[in-house]
């Protein structure tokens, strides 16, 4: 029943938690009903398709948390007790991270420990807060340091930002440019709750220039699409080792060659739970990776 109040209370619909746990969906909602009687109060009330928390529903959803994160823990660590290779490590990251910099690290790591398994879970560019805090999850790569200060982050490295243009854009045949070069183009920018928004006015700004925004967008790949159909030019993370053309309709990334022209790149985890043996490889993997420039390749 617990863990079936988790699954709705983070947002998945009563079909969608029968079908993770083979169970029928009066089933489900009976665990539910049980819950909220053992409990006293209502955890739960209906608004659309979803059910969402009560505000004591809210606060019991924390206790859930810790409790069914100690259980997993608990039943993890029995289980690398017996064979440490055999573990699971969970893994978040960013999106704009996850085509290049996560398989990369993971597949050289299964070359050399290939029973360890994986969980993965998506966390959002804008959000400063860390899914390693409160056991969510074991390593997060993330280019945005966690505000929490229960979360340890540790820099891998430093990611070249580009300017991203239409094929056909006059800057499209450079290697590398300035940014003041752009100042008179149409931007699409990230929304103002992204660190690189942020680090994007800023680059502006010592350029000489307001950027002239006709577009803003909440994902990266959005903003990459929007200058690929010829609707401005965009400041985008690129590759560590090269600019490259991306995407069948050829937009460009221009290596740009203004001072503090980077994002940082690195790994959290949480200062308050040790993490098991599985994890701890991996965590070891990445930072030693990354000391010896691993962790940059493609």
């Amino acid at each position: 029943m617990l863990r079936f109040f988790q699954q709705v209370a983070d947002g998945a619909t009563v079909t969608e938690v029968a079908e993770l746990y083979q169970v029928s969906q009066p089933g489900v909602s009976r665990g539910l009903k049980r819950l909220e009687e053992e409990v006293g109060t209502p955890l739960l009330q209906r608004s659309g398709r979803l059910l969402r928390t009560t505000h004591a529903g809210s606060v019991f959803k924390r206790h859930v948390d810790a409790v069914l994160h100690a259980l997993d823990d608990g039943l993890a660590a029995a289980e690398e007790l017996i064979d440490p290779e055999t573990g699971t490590v969970r893994i978040a990251f960013q999106l704009s991270l996850g085509t290049w910099l996560v398989p990369g690290v993971i597949a050289l790591f299964r070359a050399e420990h290939p029973r360890i398994r994986f969980r993965f879970k998506h966390s959002q560019d804008s959000l400063g807060s860390s899914l390693v805090a409160g056991g969510r999850t074991d390593l997060e790569f993330t280019a945005r340091r966690p505000r929490n200060p229960d979360v340890h982050w540790e820099r891998l490295f430093r990611q070249p930002l580009c300017l991203a243009v239409p094929a056909d854009h006059r800057l499209a045949d450079r290697d590398e440019v300035e940014l003041a070069e752009a100042a008179d183009a149409d931007f699409v920018m990230l929304s103002s709750a992204w660190d690189l928004r942020a680090l994007s006015d800023e680059l502006c700004a010592r350029a000489g220039f307001t950027p002239r925004v006709v577009f803003e967008e909440e994902d990266l790949p959005i903003v990459e699409g929007f200058v690929a159909a010829g609707l401005g030019v965009a400041i985008v993370p690129a590759s560590v080792d090269e600019a490259r053309w991306t995407g069948l309709t050829a937009q460009r990334l221009v290596r740009l060659s203004d001072p503090g022209a980077f994002r940082e790149v690195g790994l959290a985890w949480s200062k308050e739970r040790r993490l098991l043996p599985a994890a701890e490889l991996f965590q070891r993997h990445v930072l030693e990776g990354a000391q010896g420039g691993r962790a940059a390749q493609r």
